[in-house]
């Protein structure tokens, strides 16, 4: 790991000086920050300028469409936890602690950074909440096909698995540098989870689903001032259609649509009766209704792209500019009913932001971590 950039540094340091006149003048933290810079290779954040800084990097998040509150962002700074033990003590704390009383609460968890030669805490889930996918003999998958590789993998680390169900919940993976993953199931204490039935059809909440309540993603770096921290993470709540738009109907997830579309009764022999389109808006009406029956936090497309709207508007009033990324912030459904869906965003790529790491799956095989592969 090489030295932190100066000019990210100071670049970062400046435009908190500005957004945050309470600071003071920045020449002398700048002083302050360019002679440790020059003596250690990097430099220490303050509490403020942690918290400010990830909260900016919410705020420049072109993927989220749920920025307007970047502000209300609560911010845990850890650290001081640098052991993968302590980094999976603190992550089920902050799966805890995002949820009180059900209602979630945007939270972010920052772990030790990079430092030159000695690298922070790396998370290898996707996110801090997942489920298993359990591949059959016979080529069918019980769970989230998307994590095959993932739970075949943890296996090979010694997890003997869960109940067997759909919705078995994965164990953390923490590590440090070169050294072989810790492995850490979740308490269920921890794992907040929705029963999903439908406000008018009995029979789905036959179907046995449900999902999990905290979005927390957990494979990304916070970049801050060129301070790298490499395990943050950080959760909103789910708009509605991640869930029944993407991760219940997606042909490579749980695939739904064909199942819903049967109780349904509808032709599924010709794309021309739409059923996909009218499965789809079931699943979600189910989602969004067992959500608020739950009295869990969560919000609709129609919804959050208003809010969007009114986030970019203030962005614009506040001189500053709002990345976008049009494939992101448009939802996977009912699309050009948004007000989101007319208009183009800006694309520019600011700091401080998120960014993605290597696949955990790559991860474990680039440095031999995982026995067997």
């Amino acid at each position: 790991m090489q030295d932190v950039d100066v000019a990210a540094a100071t670049a970062f340091l400046r435009l908190f000086h500005a957004e945050n006149p309470s600071a003071g003048p920045v020449r002398h933290r700048l002083r302050e920050v360019q002679a440790e810079i020059q003596r250690t290779g990097t430099y220490t954040h303050t509490p403020g300028e942690l918290a400010y800084g990830a909260r900016m990097a919410w705020r420049n998040s072109s993927r989220c469409i749920g920025r307007l509150y970047w502000h209300s962002l609560r911010v845990r700074d850890l650290r001081h936890v640098t052991t993968p033990e302590g980094v999976a003590v603190e992550c089920v704390n902050h799966l805890r602690e995002a949820a009180p009383g059900r209602r979630i609460r945007p939270t972010i968890t920052v772990f030790a950074p990079d430092r030159p030669g000695v690298p922070g805490p790396r998370i290898w889930n996707e996110q801090l909440i997942r489920y298993a996918g359990y591949a059959m003999d016979d080529g069918s998958v019980i769970g989230d096909p998307r994590y095959v590789d993932f739970t075949t993998m943890v296996h090979k680390l010694g997890w003997p698995g869960g109940p067997g169900t759909p919705f078995d919940v994965l164990p953390l993976l923490v590590s440090v540098g070169d050294g072989p993953p810790l492995m850490s199931t979740v308490p269920g204490d921890a794992v907040l989870e929705v029963p999903l039935s439908h406000p008018s059809y009995p029979w789905f909440e036959q179907l046995g689903l449900r999902w999990h309540a905290v979005p927390a993603i957990s494979n990304m770096c916070l970049e801050i001032g060129g301070i790298h921290y490499g395990a943050a993470p950080f959760n909103g709540w789910y708009m509605g259609t991640e869930i029944g738009a993407r991760n219940l109907a997606d042909v490579d997830r749980y695939n739904l649509m064909p199942v819903v579309a049967r109780h349904l009764g509808l032709d599924t022999t010709t794309e021309r009766s739409l059923w996909r389109d009218r499965a789809l808006v079931e699943l979600n009406v189910a989602v969004l209704h067992s959500f608020e029956r739950a009295g869990v936090t969560m919000t609709d497309h129609h919804t959050e792209s208003r809010r969007f709207l009114s986030h970019l508007e203030r962005e614009e009033k506040a001189g500053r500019v709002c990345p976008a990324d049009w494939s992101w912030i448009v939802p996977p459904i009912s699309g050009s009913a948004t007000a989101v869906f007319h208009r183009y965003y800006d694309t520019a790529e600011m700091s401080p932001n998120f960014a993605h790491h290597p696949d955990a799956m790559e991860r474990g095989l680039g440095h031999g971590t995982v026995p067997g592969w």
